[in-house]
C-alpha cells in the first residue's frame, strides 16, 4: 500500500550537519563516533600560539569537559556531547574517535501543515557496516514504515504521527526501548501514573 505521505532520508557526515538533516528529513543519519576524541598535543601547542584555548574552546564547551593547563589538553570524553566546536577550531590537533558509526534521528520536517519539526534521537550510536548491507538501519526503517504506513493519516509525516500517537506508544510498537537521549525537556508534571498491572495483587 502507498505511504500516508513522503518519507525523506538525509545523510550528514558528522554532527556539524551541514545539510540540515535534522530539520529537513523524516530520518536523519548523522555520522558520529563512540570512543575518545583523538588529541595531538604537539599540534595543540602550535594552535595555542594563535588561539586562546581557554577562552575560545574550554569556555565554549557546552558541558565544560575540556581542561587546558597551558601544556596539555584534557578531555572528559564521558561528558562530551560531540558538538564539534573544539574540532572545528583546531582540526589539525583534534579528530573524531576511531570507532565510528551514525546517530539515527527521526521525525523532522519543514512547515507545511502542522509546522516545522526537528528530528529526535532514536539510536545514539549505530554501527554502519557496508559488509552487512546496513541491516540494522534497514530493520529500524522497516519497523517504522510498517507502523506509520498502517496507522498514519493522509499527508501525515512521521513526526506528526509520533506526536499524535505518543512517543512511548510509537517506541513500543517498533521495538525500541526509551533512552535518556530521547528526552527533549524535563517533565513539568510532578504526578506519575502507573500501568494498571502494577496494582494487581498476587491473588489475581
Amino acid at each position: 500500500p502507498a505511504f500516508p505521505y513522503k518519507y525523506k532520508f538525509k545523510f550528514a557526515g558528522c554532527p556539524n550537519d551541514c545539510v540540515a538533516s535534522i530539520a529537513r528529513s523524516d530520518c536523519s543519519v548523522m555520522g558520529t563516533w563512540k570512543d575518545d576524541i583523538q588529541v595531538d598535543q604537539a599540534k595543540v601547542l602550535e594552535y595555542s600560539k594563535t588561539v586562546d584555548i581557554e577562552a575560545e574552546i574550554c569556555d565554549f564547551c557546552p558541558t565544560r569537559c575540556i581542561d587546558w593547563d597551558g601544556k596539555n589538553l584534557e578531555i572528559d570524553n564521558a561528558n562530551c556531547v560531540k558538538c564539534m566546536h573544539c574540532i572545528n577550531v583546531m582540526p589539525k590537533a583534534l579528530k573524531p574517535g576511531k570507532e565510528r558509526g551514525a546517530t539515527i534521528l527521526i521525525g523532522g520536517k519543514a512547515p507545511i501543515i502542522g509546522g516545522a519539526l526537528l528530528c529526535s534521537v532514536f539510536v545514539p550510536f549505530l554501527e554502519m557496516d557496508p559488509e552487512d548491507d546496513y541491516a540494522d538501519l534497514k530493520e529500524l526503517t522497516d519497523a517504522i514504515w510498517e507502523l506509520w504506513g498502517e496507522h498514519g493519516k493522509l499527508r501525515e509525516r512521521t513526526g506528526e504521527f509520533i506526536q499524535r500517537v505518543g512517543l512511548s506508544n510509537f517506541l513500543e510498537e517498533i521495538g525500541l526501548d526509551p533512552i535518556p537521549e530521547m528526552v527533549m525537556a524535563p517533565r513539568s508534571n510532578p504526578y506519575i501514573f502507573f500501568d494498571d498491572e502494577i496494582f494487581e495483587t498476587d491473588d489475581e
